[in-house]
């Protein structure tokens, strides 16, 4: 499979918030998203930016000690954090792959400890902080879906 990959530099959380929202118009309906990034790098931030524009209306953080929280959509967020779990066996454990077979769009963050794990056709997006602390240089990418069949 193809991978199309692009940079993209945000200034502001409400930036990394809409770049989201943009990135939605691209995503189909069981979508995984793969989140890479260190502490603070962006990644829940940019999750709050899907979640509002699918529609949701509670707050979105961070499920590090919940592991997944699942917000309802059209369609819905399923938002997991593998910071806690120490491998794939872990990650198995709390049904992650049930998740990767919905109609709802996956989000992963720190989806390196269950790699093994994602679908081939996985969105990769990798947060980095700049030059400023409100500055993220982000990277996705992203499988080459063929757009134009």
């Amino acid at each position: 499979m193809n991978v199309e990959r692009k940079k993209v530099v945000t200034h502001s959380p409400a930036e990394t918030r809409q770049l989201a929202a943009e990135l939605l118009r691209e995503l189909r309906p069981g979508a995984v998203l793969a989140l890479h990034g260190d502490l603070g790098a962006g990644k829940t931030c940019f999750v709050q930016g899907l979640a509002a524009a699918l529609g949701v209306h509670q707050a979105v953080s961070s499920p590090t000690f919940v592991l997944i929280h699942e917000y309802p959509g059209t369609p819905p967020l399923y938002h997991a954090d593998l910071y806690r779990i120490r491998d794939a066996d872990d990650a198995l454990g709390l049904g992650i792959e049930e998740y990767f077979k919905s109609d709802g769009i996956t989000v992963i963050e720190w989806a390196e400890r269950a790699a093994e794990l994602l679908p081939p056709d996985t969105w990769h997006l990798t947060f980095e902080v700049g030059a400023d602390l409100t500055e993220r240089t982000i990277t996705i990418e992203c499988p080459n879906l063929n757009r134009n069949s």
